[in-house]
């Protein structure tokens, strides 16, 4: 493989442009013009890659393509690894599969010989051929994910829960009720390259730095009284854009439920659909493991629906 290539081929944008659509989180609003969805989440982000400090367009070696490659600066500093996201790969529609294949080995390799890496991908189950160029090169299916959607006007709540915001104090306490409540088929419980303790410690992480103000516009706990604090729900809140009127939505970024707070997920999203209709936005979306049946009845009572399905690639040089 031969390094950075610049410019993105316009060419083959167009030939991905039906896989790459699917990368717009608003794809079950079928109102919205498809235009105006790719120019945000699809084509217009492949087309503009390279433009960013972190991003590589690479040359496939052993098809005519690009990969486009981006560094995560606070993934690397927080593993101490150079960590990758594969946004994608361009290729046309004639593309050899044993050549895809091939240049999914050689980005490895290329990584490789780097050093020390980590790298992913979130592919829609639709991209059969991206899929099978990446699983084909030694890439490994770590999690499949299903990505759920509720329209606020439409939803099906229940009685008003007693929540509250988690105050900046408690950020440590939230981290360790994130780290308890072990999801083994999460994506970092599920790669090996994390394991189980550095998995638990992100989490814990994560959850603190958005009881903290980072990564979240609000996190939710329970406010019963004499009810102890063993659950909560962060989200993170979009607003609509010009170019995508109507589209604005609070999204369930990570959410944790331990043995005290038993029944509260569904409260916790409940609350969170309420909240959005307060703040006036359209939707919220929820994403979560296609094993995580628990989820699935909380959808199914709320009226959430079913948008799409993602599969989350990875690779490292400990294989």
């Amino acid at each position: 493989m031969s390094g950075p290539a610049s410019p993105v081929d316009a060419a083959l944008v167009a030939a991905r442009a039906e896989a790459l659509a699917l990368h717009s989180p608003y794809l079950f609003l079928r109102e919205l013009p498809l235009a105006a969805q790719q120019e945000q989440f699809g084509t217009g982000v492949a087309q503009r890659f390279g433009s960013g400090a972190h991003d590589e367009v690479l040359a496939m070696q052993g098809a005519a393509g690009q990969w486009l490659l981006q560094r995560l600066p606070w993934d690397s500093d927080y593993f101490g690894t150079p960590t990758y996201r594969l946004f994608s790969g361009l290729f046309g529609a004639d593309a050899d599969p044993a050549g895809l294949r091939m240049a999914a080995t050689q980005l490895r390799e290329t990584l490789h010989a780097r050093g020390d890496y980590y790298a992913f991908s979130v592919v829609p189950a639709e991209d059969t051929a991206l899929l099978q160029a990446l699983t084909g090169g030694g890439w490994q299916l770590i999690e499949t994910r299903l990505n759920f959607y509720c329209p606020v006007a439409e939803a099906r709540l229940p009685e008003p829960a007693a929540v509250r915001l988690a105050r900046p104090d408690e950020a440590a306490h939230i981290g360790r009720i994130s780290a308890a409540a072990r999801n083994v088929y999460d994506r970092f419980h599920a790669d090996p390259w994390f394991g189980e303790a550095r998995a638990d410690a992100f989490l814990a992480r994560y959850a603190e730095a958005a009881t903290a103000g980072a990564y979240a516009d609000a996190v939710l706990v329970p406010d019963e009284p004499g009810l102890p604090v063993d659950a909560f729900l962060a989200i993170g809140d979009t607003a609509a854009t010009a170019q995508l009127p109507g589209t604005g939505h609070s999204r369930v970024l990570l959410t944790a439920v331990g043995p005290a707070n038993r029944g509260w997920h569904l409260k916790l999203v409940a609350e969170t659909v309420r909240r959005a209709a307060g703040l006036s936005l359209p939707y919220v979306l929820m994403t979560t493991q296609a094993t995580n049946r628990a989820v699935f009845r909380t959808c199914e009572k709320l009226g959430f629906r079913l948008g799409s399905t993602t599969h989350v690639l990875a690779c490292h040089n400990r294989w």
